[in-house]
């Protein structure tokens, strides 16, 4: 079973996470000896895809230099993208294959490890069937690995069961794009958000999340432009806002159907653009009535003021623009907040145009492309369904293999996790995911991994969660293989190779094909290189949705990126859709509609009076695999806290610093309270990076948005004590820093 083979102090020890501070060779290194060239590729973290130079000297990465050319960040960079360089040679790096043993992990060859994974999925498949195997794949990876990983599931293990780690994302937003548009691609260039007269930002914490959007909404606004922010917190981009609506967590939805009841009930609905260019608007017209802006009010605790004067400023510009993240969508109705945001968009006509439209702000690295190429449970390359005939023979003729040989839809992310605990999948294989950090009630995940008979992991780092593993093969950063990412935009850019990766690790993409061979696929994986890959996803996107045909790495290294749809070679790619009016649904109509309120999955009660939402920190991301290890990163934010109102704090008689247990329905945890007044009294934050008993997860459910599978991680239900001591963890931690702390200990400090 897929326990933790020896004490998590233990395995902290041995693998971390150790802040490091100090760049390969020093501070001084380089002007002593300088880097040899520079690499022209992308930030590893969020959505943005920001460009950046990598200084190389000979197989390390030992800095960065703007890359003031790039036209989307133009050399801008946060503190994340900052230090991102500070991974490759981290003395936590997995550098040798790991094999677990009563007393921890042994160093492994390749040959033993692979040999051991193979023979493993082999038993565990010929004792329960090919679907008790399933496969977790990763949104930071490059679109050849995620590809890859798609048909590695279905053709090498034949398993039905894929799923990735951007289902805790973007999956709402695409479900909400692909009813009402037809395609999953916000349809606008982010140039665009300069020319617009309205921004509304939806939850969405732009100036931490994604802090290089934030210079695009000042550039708005100095050009004239107006920001409306709809979230439960007072995020720093509301400094420049000219609206702020105080959302309650959970009721986005109510309060965009009543912007739209306003506008129709005033006429400021775009008739003619209606008419010509839509379907289903009589019917969503009909489900809005009820919800006039006291109704909403009363249902978002925005005032019915707000709503109206809202609802005016966007309706009454000729150019306006919604944009949406994960507030929205982390929901179990999050297709209904965005499907109904895109109905404003649609009433207004603002689609298709300069400055005009809707857009979700992509999370993860490679989010945007990570889902469009076949490591969804339900999609084939090109942003095909798995469903569809056509696709199923389209795809089979580029894999060599028939149609029905192609399994259906499998289970998602949260759902493979829950079939595992009910012993329906016994066998896991992961690459670069952190579920135990990740998803949902963490308790329930732990207890899930322990009944696996199987559990490999594919990471460059030792995740929490791969504390579990019977396996760790040691894998690459995204700068040690050649590849393609997708930007929020759309925008496909070429991840440049600047090293190898370092000591005994290899490249995803090869672990994965030897692996295949080894399971006597070999001849469905004939590849020497990603950039095979990347000529097959090419051919197998062809005629797809999101269609790669027309772009090559040259091209987009003489473009600096292509935005997809790009047909063919000659084309100059599609930076802003649905310019001639026509969606990607067969009758060429954007389509409204109808969003129907229901309440949350976890619901407040006298028991459980508050509401829980969770989010990002600008120094951290995601699960903190990568920036808990960066002492940089780390030092701004160290531990997560507990944002809580001065008049909430009040009542439970907490003042800043005190420590505060959050209780939920699931679990409890114990963090030091930072008492703002950013945030609504009826509401608490928690950050959600860090693991264990430090970790937002114990508390969160596993509701899930019933078409997109997203869990609700932005709505809990908790309630709050003051601690009458501070936590274990809390004084053990304050006890190494007596000791010296990790800083005293050179080798956390020092990269090699």
């Amino acid at each position: 079973m897929a326990k933790a083979p020896v004490s998590l102090e233990s395995l902290r020890d041995s693998f971390g996470p150790h802040p490091a501070y100090v760049p390969p060779g020093g501070w001084q290194s380089e002007s002593r000896n300088p880097a040899g060239h520079l690499v022209k590729t992308h930030c590893c973290f969020c959505g943005q895809q920001c460009g950046i130079q990598l200084k190389v000297r000979g197989n390390q990465v030992i800095g960065f230099e703007p890359w003031e050319e790039f036209p989307f960040n133009h050399g801008m960079l946060c503190p994340k993208g900052v230090k991102r360089y500070m991974q490759g040679g981290h003395p936590d790096r997995l550098l040798d294959p790991l094999m677990r043993t009563p007393e921890g992990f042994r160093k492994a060859s390749w040959d033993e490890s692979l040999n051991f994974t193979v023979a493993r999925l082999k038993e565990v498949q010929e004792k329960y069937g090919k679907d008790s195997v399933a496969i977790y794949g990763g949104a930071s990876l490059i679109s050849e690995k995620s590809y890859l990983l798609g048909k590695f599931a279905r053709v090498a293990l034949g398993t039905r069961h894929i799923d990735y780690n951007g289902r805790l994302c973007m999956v709402s937003a695409g479900v909400a794009y692909k009813l009402a548009f037809g395609v999953d691609r916000s349809p606008l260039p982010w140039s665009d958000i300069l020319k617009a007269q309205v921004v509304l930002v939806a939850g969405a914490n732009v100036a931490e999340c994604a802090p290089i959007t934030t210079d695009y909404l000042w550039r708005c606004r100095d050009a004239g432009g107006k920001l409306i922010i709809v979230d439960p917190r007072m995020t720093p981009i509301c400094r420049n806002a000219d609206m702020y609506l105080p959302v309650r967590p959970g009721t986005d939805m109510a309060l965009y159907m009543g912007l739209l009841h306003v506008i129709l009930r005033d006429g400021l609905e775009r008739r003619d653009f209606i008419s010509k260019y839509t379907t289903g608007f009589e019917q969503v017209a009909d489900s809005v009535r009820a919800w006039d802006p006291r109704t909403a009010g009363e249902k978002t605790g925005v005032p019915p003021e707000a709503i109206e004067r809202a609802a005016h400023l966007f309706a009454k510009a000729d150019r306006a623009i919604a944009l949406h993240a994960r507030g929205v969508e982390h929901q179990s109705k999050g297709v209904e907040n965005c499907l109904a945001l895109i109905n404003l968009c649609l009433a207004t006509g603002n689609l298709g145009r300069e400055g005009a439209g809707c857009a979700m702000i992509t999370g993860q690295g490679n989010g945007q492309g990570g889902r469009e190429h076949g490591q969804k449970c339900d999609q084939l390359p090109g942003q095909r369904s798995i469903s569809d005939p056509e696709a199923r023979a389209h795809t089979a003729k580029v894999w060599g293999i028939t149609p029905d040989e192609i399994p259906q839809a499998g289970y998602s992310a949260v759902e493979i996790m829950e079939a595992i605990h009910r012993g329906e999948i016994k066998a896991l294989l992961s690459c670069c995911f952190n579920p135990l950090v990740s998803l949902p009630d963490s308790k329930f995940t732990q207890e899930a991994l322990e009944k696996l008979e199987f559990f490999g992991v594919v990471d460059f780092f030792m995740s929490e969660t791969a504390h579990h593993a019977d396996v760790v093969l040691a894998g690459s950063l995204q700068e040690e293989e050649e590849g393609i990412g997708c930007t929020n935009e759309g925008r496909v850019i070429h991840i440049q190779k600047a090293v190898d990766p370092p000591g005994n690790a290899k490249g995803d993409s090869w672990i994965y094909v030897e692996l295949a061979k080894r399971l006597g696929k070999g001849k469905f994986f004939p590849y020497d290189s990603t950039k095979e890959i990347y000529e097959e996803l090419r051919e197998a996107s062809r005629g797809g949705h999101a269609d790669y045909f027309g772009i090559t790495y040259e091209k987009i290294d003489q473009n600096m990126g292509i935005f997809w749809p790009c047909p063919t070679l000659d084309h100059p790619g599609t930076p802003r859709l649905f310019e001639d009016g026509h969606s990607f649904h067969p009758d060429g109509k954007h389509h409204f509609v109808v969003t129907e309120w229901r309440e949350s999955g976890d619901p407040v009660s006298a028991e459980f009076p508050i509401y829980l939402t969770t989010g990002r920190v600008v120094s951290q991301y995601l699960s903190g695999t990568q920036t808990r290890r960066i002492g940089a990163l780390l030092d701004q934010y160290p531990n997560p806290r507990l944002e809580i109102h001065p008049r909430l704090a009040e009542q439970y008689k907490i003042k800043e610093g005190d420590w505060v247990t959050i209780t939920s329905r699931r679990n409890e945890i114990t963090l030091q309270a930072m008492v703002v007044k950013t945030i609504r009294p009826d509401t608490v934050f928690i950050p959600y990076h860090w693991a264990g008993e430090r970790s937002a997860n114990k508390l969160t459910h596993r509701t899930l948005d019933p078409r997109s599978k997203i869990p609700e991680f932005k709505v809990s239900a908790c309630q709050l004590r003051k601690a009458e001591a501070p936590p274990d963890w809390a004084i053990a931690a304050n006890g190494n820093d007596a000791k010296g702390g990790d800083k005293a200990d050179a080798r956390l400090r020092v990269l090699r």
